[in-house]
């Protein structure tokens, strides 16, 4: 599909997102996140693709909204919901949870791996999408900023509930009420990068870690470990156990099991099921 403000590229395993708005610095507006949202059900529904990688074009990574759209629901008062019937699409999520229905939180229910490759620029619900990949691969030039309290608004998106599980409250409260600049360096001691990679080397390095787990990792098991982190995030810690069990069981049974025993054994790589999904 010819997309308008995003470039979707799959290269073997490996599925790349690129908001591309350079001359905005990659600020959203609904259609870029309509096209995000269908991209991603492109990546779940490709049995090849192990998992993807989002990133910005040009300088930024994602500014946030567009003032511009940001401009209109401030007249008004309220958001506006705008309808892009060609990009309807459903990813991930397939137990309906109601906890990954929203934006972005839906990144929290897709079966493969999200990695941000944050390349510049990243602020306002950009600071959202990155805050809700699950992991975060980060340029030492690269800056944050909430920009929540400066709009007059609050942690916003889903923020609230994930930064903190990320960095500690503290340090969440400390970039929601500063909306200060968090470059890549304090980011990576914090917590909040996964990696600072060396410049303009991000999304190589993101695009090389999911090509890595490709060649050791069963999709399935990489699809269940993910749902297994975000479901008990959000269980008591006896039915996280209960559920791990049962899913256990269900693992041991599986023919991935077979092989992973077996490739160890012979000493040659594994070849597990892919995820086909109808």
């Amino acid at each position: 599909m010819d997309y308008e403000e995003i470039i979707y590229q799959v290269d073997e395993s490996i599925a790349t997102i690129t908001i591309n708005r350079p001359d905005r610095l990659n600020a959203l507006t609904n259609l870029t996140q309509a096209e995000i949202r269908h991209a991603l059900d492109q990546s779940e529904r490709n049995p090849r693709v192990i998992g993807t990688v989002l990133t910005g074009a040009g300088r930024g990574f994602c500014a946030g909204v567009d003032m511009n759209s940001l401009s209109n629901i401030s007249e008004d008062g309220k958001r506006k919901d705008m309808s892009f019937k060609h990009l309807e699409a459903h990813p991930g999520n397939p137990d309906n949870d109601p906890n990954f229905n929203s934006s972005p939180t839906y990144f929290l229910g897709l079966r493969k791996p999200l990695i941000a490759a944050i390349n510049g620029a990243c602020a306002g619900l950009g600071f959202s999408y990155a805050t809700f990949c699950d992991m975060r691969f980060v340029d030492p030039r690269a800056k944050f900023v909430t920009s929540f309290g400066p709009r007059g608004l609050i942690a916003e998106h889903g923020t609230s509930w994930m930064l903190p599980r990320i960095i500690g409250p503290s340090n969440s409260l400390d970039l929601f009420w500063s909306s200060r600049q968090l470059l890549g360096d304090e980011a990576y001691r914090i917590g909040f990068a996964n990696r600072l990679c060396a410049e303009d080397k991000c999304l190589t390095e993101a695009q090389d870690y999911l090509r890595e787990i490709a060649g050791t990792s069963a999709p399935v098991s990489i699809m269940m470990m993910k749902k297994q982190v975000y479901r008990h995030l959000m269980q008591a810690l006896g039915d996280a156990m209960d559920e791990s069990t049962r899913w256990m069981d269900e693992s041991l049974a599986r023919d991935d099991f077979k092989e992973g025993v077996q490739s160890f054994v012979q000493k040659r790589p594994p070849n597990f099921a892919k995820i086909d999904i109808d």
